[in-house]
């Protein structure tokens, strides 16, 4: 009907040239469905990113796109990611291979010391684990490679403390990879000496207007700052284009001492909607990317139904986040829970019961949570080191509820083999 009036108007040219278009936005159109590449079963809800941006699957695993694309890629919770090429006509079929990540942490120091950083790697052959959490920026605001993020804002020069670089970081990625390795660039995100030295209007201030300074004498960054939101996602989107495959934000909160000052005024409504924010704003900086999003929580956060004053409300984080990652080290819960007065002395029960909380809470399903767990000497009860049967606990209370695996935590990054969990 439309090449029928134009052409009756006299003008058969623009009525050839605009069937011409519809026929190629026709072509453009992909289709294509997401699997299981063990059922075979579709994947519902799956992220699907393309040139058209991001899509979810429908209950069929199926989605479609309406822009031309040389490639299709798709993640989900519980999965690896995938990414396809794209052929004229042919509808995508994305498989995603089922994935538990189980890993252990290596700080800026662990990654550039060929010797803590083969021994993790070397846990792969007789343990459990595969998978590393690795600092991108720690919490001293050190970075393993020469982060030109860093340099942009003057935070590398403010550096008191140096670290060993990697001279070419992308590379050693590549390579932990082809061992089989998932990667997850852990970035500490407020607590941020460097930037708060380089801009000091970035900066969390006390009573008096001075910058304030943690127990650690470190500084802070205001989370109100858009600024300090800014840097630290172009952070992420060097980790993205690194290879990682998990961006993951820690010290993504307020700090939890009384009498600060920010940029706006310090309450509930304000801090849940900036930590929420600044998830939003890295999700949609990272789309393009494909990697899963995820950030550490407080462990009491599981429990109490404020934002435990800095801004961490667990209910609100399930949307901009893949995986939610509770620290539920039993020496952190220096109140104890109801009816557990002594919590090293019982680790699984800690793990079971925030893990069925949050669950509850959020109403999300147990793959969407991958808690850290404990694994260096207690601090708060009566200093017993965290030997197999512990570990062994937290992590078959993590199993059993079904999470997307966990992550244990030793500031040291020394984790001896025969305390891990086997294969």
């Amino acid at each position: 009907m439309i090449c029928r009036n134009v052409i009756k108007g006299g003008t058969v040219v623009a009525a050839l040239a605009l069937a011409t278009l519809l026929a190629g936005a026709h072509a453009a159109v992909v289709t294509g469905v997401v699997i299981d590449a063990s059922t075979l079963d579709p994947v519902p809800g799956a992220i699907v990113t393309s040139a058209a941006g991001v899509t979810h699957t429908d209950q069929r695993g199926r989605f479609e796109t309406d822009q031309p694309s040389s490639t299709i890629a798709a993640r989900a919770p519980g999965y690896l990611r995938a990414q396809t090429g794209v052929s004229a006509g042919k509808a995508i079929t994305l498989t995603l291979t089922p994935f538990r990540a189980k890993a252990v942490y290596l700080s800026v120091f662990g990654i550039t010391s060929t010797t803590l950083r083969k021994a993790a790697v070397g846990l792969t052959q007789t343990t459990a684990v595969n998978a590393l959490v690795i600092d991108v920026k720690g919490d001293r605001g050190l970075t393993p490679y020469r982060s030109a993020a860093r340099d942009a804002v003057g935070a590398t020069a403010q550096i008191k403390e140096r670290a060993p670089l990697m001279q070419d970081f992308p590379a050693l990625l590549a390579e932990l990879h082809r061992q089989h390795l998932y990667l997850i660039a852990r970035i500490v995100v407020f607590k941020d000496d460097p930037l708060a030295d380089a801009h000091p209007d970035w900066s969390v201030h006390d009573a008096s207007g001075k910058p304030w300074r943690d127990r650690e004498h470190l500084q802070w960054t205001d989370p109100f700052s858009h600024e300090v939101w800014q840097h630290n996602l172009d952070i992420a989107e060097e980790a993205a284009r690194m290879g990682f495959d998990e961006v993951q934000f820690d010290y993504v909160r307020f700090p939890d001492a009384s009498g600060l000052r920010f940029a706006l005024p310090n309450i509930r409504a304000n801090r849940t909607a900036a930590i929420v924010g600044f998830l939003q704003a890295a999700r949609a900086r990272l789309a393009p990317y494909n990697v899963f999003v995820s950030a550490d929580i407080f462990g009491y956060v599981c429990w109490n139904l404020d934002d435990t004053a800095i801004g961490q409300q667990i209910e609100d984080l399930g949307a901009p986040l893949d995986y939610i990652s509770p620290m539920l080290y039993p020496s952190g819960f220096t109140w104890g829970l109801p009816g557990c007065t002594n919590p090293v002395a019982d680790p699984g029960q800690i793990v079971r019961r925030s893990l069925a909380e949050a669950m509850q809470r959020t109403k999300l399903p147990s793959v969407r949570f991958r808690p850290w767990l404990q694994a260096f000497r207690d601090y708060a009860f009566d200093r017993r080191p965290f030997d197999a049967a512990a570990i062994s606990a937290q992590v078959d209370a993590a199993d059993a509820a079904g999470t997307d695996g966990w992550m244990l935590w030793n500031p040291r990054n020394h984790y001896e083999p025969d305390v891990l969990p086997r294969p």
